[in-house]
């Protein structure tokens, strides 16, 4: 449990990228159709921050984690805040604890119980009928943040899936009858997404260096396992790189912008259809941690084994990519994340 762990005491940034072949990353509900977010003005895919949340929610609940903030219908209704509230608060045990000591425990075991606040944080303002909540703040500021995520190309709807028809046996002659569906899904989009650990938001949630150290398999995890259903499939996740700070409140800032096409290594834009047509070039980020490797702890990193980059005009894979870390901030301070094995090391605790 959390309270078996120190918080955290070093800043992190986060560089994640993903990529969607014939999907729809974030279909927006207001459009109508659902279709996807697309900037009108630069044409890249948008993905918000709520959606990778939801994937990294879903994989910790999957995971055998309390979540609080979860995809739940009760009697086919969805279930209400209170409702998941209540969900959390039955599990907390005032039995053998002291008066003054009740508002201390309440905090530290509802939080024990919730993994995604410790992350995110959340509103906590409801209306119920129970003095566990008198003790919780109304809010927990989450010391994880993602800003929304956008793919590094234009992108281009896929017509062929626009309009699909669904055909379906109607009556006992099992006589065939359809309707038309809306199915908007983009070519291709390589996406990156920037977060931030704040050391000192930590405190308030109690995140714990072993919280960070299973996020570090959580995005990678929720990517491989959460994007199961129709819209979502074609989703892989390409590169996770989280440096980790030594200096307190110090952090380089942006640093998913420092990726970028690398226009002489891929396809055309518009001929961009799966992973093995682009190079992301990735010497602009090379250069700013080389020139804070003093103020760098760790590089925590992993890339897919089909991920090509390039580096002052050399290209290679996942290895040329770890070495040329290694060259930046020094070979001590770079740590591979071997993904399954490291998930098992910060798995729930019997």
């Amino acid at each position: 449990m959390s309270e078996h762990y120190p918080t955290v005491s070093n800043r992190s940034e986060i560089v994640f990228a993903y990529d969607a072949v014939d999907a729809n990353p974030n279909g927006n509900p207001l459009s109508g159709a659902n279709r996807p977010r697309i900037d009108p003005h630069t044409d890249q895919a948008i993905v918000t921050d709520v959606r990778l949340k939801r994937y990294l929610r879903d994989q910790l609940q999957d995971d055998g984690h309390g979540v609080y903030i979860r995809n739940v219908k009760e009697d086919g209704d969805q279930a209400t805040r209170e409702d998941l509230l209540e969900a959390r608060l039955k599990d907390i045990d005032l039995d053998d604890v002291d008066e003054d000591d009740i508002e201390n425990a309440v905090f530290s075991q509802f939080l024990e119980n919730s993994a995604d606040i410790r992350y995110f944080g959340a509103t906590m303002s409801v209306d119920m009928d129970d003095e566990k909540v008198d003790h919780l703040p109304d809010h927990f500021t989450g010391p994880v943040q993602f800003s929304p995520g956008k793919s590094l190309h234009r992108v281009m709807e896929n017509e062929e899936y626009n309009s699909l028809t669904s055909v379906i046996a109607t009556g006992d002659d099992k006589a065939q009858g359809g309707f038309d569906l809306d199915d908007h899904r983009i070519q291709y989009a390589f996406i990156g997404f920037h977060g931030l650990v704040d050391e000192h938001g930590a405190e308030d949630t109690l995140l714990s260096d072993r919280d960070v150290r299973r996020l570090d398999t959580l995005c990678w995890r929720a990517l491989k396992n959460q994007t199961i259903s129709r819209s979502k499939v074609g989703q892989e996740p390409r590169l996770y790189l989280r440096v980790e700070y030594a200096d307190e409140s110090f952090h380089l800032g942006g640093l998913d912008r420092d990726l970028e096409l690398d226009s002489a290594e891929s396809e055309p834009v518009e001929e961009l259809r799966n992973v093995r047509d682009i190079c992301v070039d990735v010497s602009a980020l090379l250069e700013r941690l080389d020139g804070a490797s003093d103020r760098i702890d760790t590089v925590h990193v992993v890339a897919s084994d089909v991920l090509e980059v390039s580096v002052d005009g050399e290209t290679g894979g996942h290895e040329f990519l770890y070495d040329a870390l290694e060259s930046a901030v020094g070979s001590e301070s770079v740590r591979v994340i071997d993904v399954y094995e490291d998930a098992k090391a910060t798995a729930p605790e019997e």
